[in-house]
């Protein structure tokens, strides 16, 4: 008799204890939302574009993973033996049986307060409705007027303007230099974008810089500068950094461009190439209007002749003449059945006849007899006598020949 122990703990399996492991770990709220300082060791990263790499230090380690989703918005190269902070929350990998940190964001170490200063005033300004998609105000298709606000001798403003030049050389471009990084930045940023706002007939203000590290870039993080961007009279374009770099003043900003060269780009959407096409395309455009006008007319014109000659006479006549024709055909062919019918009447005549033919006995191998002086068909043996003159004839011709009938009793 079996036993039960009902004080005895479940027992599970390898993968409910893999799953309940999981569950506890990203259900904890300190793990769901982790940042964690260490050093990078084991760096991998394989075709697929994740990184997998274990975060230590002197005492501990843990395995790390960051998908190629976020990997891609990294401002550096991760390596071995680097200093980091990362972002994430804690799973366990069942596959291997182990904890891990699945990262979300991660930068060299002393980045790590600055991108946390970002991410409170963002959610600041964005509460405010400083970054509403209402609030961004239209382009210019065809600006005469643009402002630039970046560093004067920095390569982001040689860029900008060959662009400009490139594309619509007949603009005219304003600078308000201003530096760019540092503790004094974002004053002169904010006293550039005064004096710019103050021109009247100005249409549109570039705000830019080349790339770098989040200290490199904080002077665009500036609260009062964001504000001042809000409240611009004139549209802004925010070229900060380069494609994977986020500053406040982009969220701010009417439209964000991801280098100073593409915010050129795009503050000239209309080019020089397009305006000269547009001219030259203008007497096409027109002479095509008049061309489908006078063809439109022309088809008007043909359906009318059209339903003219549907409702013509002649058009009745020429459908009576189709219908004779079809019924002369009809006859015709009606004629050539029925002379086909009689001629294989005849041919089943024909041999019919040749069937009965005396020739057709005579090819058979047998002769007719004739008495040379009646002319009378000798057909029977008592019809013959002693030297009886008579014609034989063959199927090929005639034999005359001289009868000797025999003693024996005539039939």
């Amino acid at each position: 008799m079996d036993s039960f122990d009902f004080f005895r703990p479940p027992i599970l399996s390898v993968t409910a204890l893999s799953n309940y492991l999981r569950e506890l770990l990203e259900t904890d709220d300190v793990l769901r939302d982790v940042w964690v300082k260490g050093e990078i060791s084991n760096f991998t990263q394989p075709r697929s574009g994740h990184l997998y790499f274990t975060l230590k230090d002197a005492e501990a380690q843990i395995r790390a993973v960051m998908w190629k989703s976020s990997a891609l918005r990294l401002s550096f190269s991760p390596r071995d033996g680097q200093s980091v902070e990362v972002h994430g929350s804690m799973s366990f990998y069942p596959g291997g049986g182990q904890a891990q940190l699945y990262i979300d964001s991660m930068q060299p170490v002393g980045e790590g307060m600055l991108f946390q200063e970002f991410l409170r005033l963002k959610n600041k300004l964005e509460t405010e409705g400083l970054f509403n998609q209402e609030h961004k105000r239209p382009l210019p298709r065809l600006p005469k007027h643009i402002g630039i606000i970046t560093s004067g001798s920095g390569a982001a403003l040689q860029d900008m303007l060959n662009t400009l030049s490139r594309r619509l050389p007949l603009v005219r471009v304003t600078l308000a230099p201003s530096l760019v990084q540092g503790v004094e930045a974002p004053a002169n940023l904010l006293r550039s974008l005064n004096s710019l706002s103050q021109i009247e007939d100005l249409d549109l203000i570039l705000i830019a810089r080349g790339g770098g590290s989040i200290e490199d870039l904080w002077a665009f993080n500036d609260e009062n500068l964001a504000r001042a961007i809000y409240k611009s009279r004139v549209p802004v374009i925010s070229g900060v950094g380069h494609e994977t770099d986020f500053t406040i003043a982009d969220f701010v900003a009417d439209l964000r461009a991801p280098t100073p060269t593409a915010a050129a780009e795009l503050a000239t959407p209309i080019t020089i190439n397009d305006l000269a096409t547009a001219l030259k395309n203008a007497d096409t455009v027109l002479n095509g209007t008049i061309t489908e006008s006078i063809a439109t007319r022309s088809y008007q014109l043909e359906l009318k002749n059209h339903d003219l000659r549907r409702l013509s006479p002649i058009q009745r006549v020429n459908n009576a003449i189709q219908t004779l024709d079809v019924l002369h055909e009809r006859l015709d062919r009606t004629i050539q059945i029925f002379l086909q019918q009689l001629g294989f009447h005849l041919q089943h005549l024909d041999n019919r006849l040749e069937t009965l033919s005396p020739l057709s006995v005579l090819r058979r191998g047998f002769a007719i007899v004739n008495d040379t002086q009646s002319g009378q068909l000798v057909s029977q043996a008592g019809q013959t006598y002693e030297n009886q003159s008579v014609q034989v004839r063959f199927v090929d011709g005639n034999v005359p020949a001289i009868l000797h009938p025999s003693n024996q009793e005539k039939l």
